[in-house]
């Protein structure tokens, strides 16, 4: 019995995906890794499970549509064996000295319900939503507007050591199956996108630690399946913040707070579909 399933959800991620495979199975770690492809008409997944059909770890798990990504990782965790999950992004690079690293601050540290490492681009810069706060309407005022007081972004240099944190990117969550099973897993009223900020979120609530290993550094390619799809993407992004405002944040009881809010969210959507469009066709034509 492996100790640990890795989950990867795909949906037409690109050739990225076959790194981020052939690098978890080239860990000597005992675990498991379950590809769950959301009807992705690039055929890489398919290619993947072909290069490692000799693998017994490996296995594919493909949904005749797109799920979302919280439902493909509860419908693949129901499969998993280890006892511990790692939820993996198709576009992030793990090494064997990272997920050593990873899976001793599980057996080092006390009631670990959630554990992220720092997401980085190919320059090395790290993502700020590795390590963040919950996205409360006051500090994402301050944060938009540049005002005084606490904001979503933690600002300053990225730790380099173990912390305490309200959030981290759901590009690499470690976490034991049994609170992910224990909270019923992610959210599946989200679509894409906050989804990572919801079971931190929940994950505190249930007295359990969310930590940030700071001095992992994982590479992250930031989304192949969304540069193909910038407006859908961006639709259910903003989608995903309407719906953590009215769950967790108290400004939501009011109704002209929410109200203003609702069309702050859907605004904004609008004034950037313009730009995505814009720059989504520039792509395709340079790909033609």
């Amino acid at each position: 019995m492996p100790k640990l399933s890795v989950i990867v959800v795909s949906a037409d991620s690109g050739p990225g995906l076959r790194d981020c495979v052939r690098r978890v199975l080239s860990c000597t770690t005992s675990l498991e890794l379950l590809l769950i492809d959301n009807a992705s008409g690039d055929g890489v997944p398919q290619a993947v499970a072909r290069a490692h059909d000799h693998d017994s770890r490996f296995r594919l798990i493909q949904n005749r549509t797109n799920l979302g990504f919280g439902p493909a990782v509860n419908r693949a965790a129901a499969q998993a064996t280890g006892d511990i999950l790692l939820v993996l992004n198709p576009d992030c690079l793990l090494d064997q000295a990272s997920l050593d690293r990873l899976l001793a601050v599980f057996a080092r540290e006390k009631q670990v319900g959630l554990l992220g490492a720092v997401v980085c681009d190919e320059q090395g810069v790290p993502d700020p939503a590795a390590y963040r706060r919950d996205p409360l309407l006051r500090r994402a005022l301050a944060s938009l507007l540049g005002g005084k007081g606490e904001r979503v972004e933690m600002g300053g240099a990225m730790p380099d050591h173990l912390v305490e944190a309200e959030a981290v990117s759901g590009a690499l969550m470690l976490l034991p199956r049994h609170l992910f099973e224990r909270l019923n897993g992610f959210d599946e009223g989200y679509f894409l996108h906050c989804e990572d900020l919801d079971l931190c979120r929940r994950v505190r609530d249930a007295g359990w630690r969310v930590l940030l290993a700071g001095d992992v550094r994982v590479l992250h390619g930031k989304g192949g399946s969304s540069r193909h799809r910038p407006v859908f993407v961006s639709r259910h992004k903003h989608r995903g913040m309407w719906r953590w405002f009215r769950k967790f944040d108290p400004a939501a009881r009011n109704p002209l707070v929410a109200a203003a809010v609702w069309l702050g969210i859907w605004g904004h959507f609008l004034l950037k579909v313009p730009g995505q469009w814009v720059g989504s066709m520039k792509r395709k034509n340079a790909a033609g």
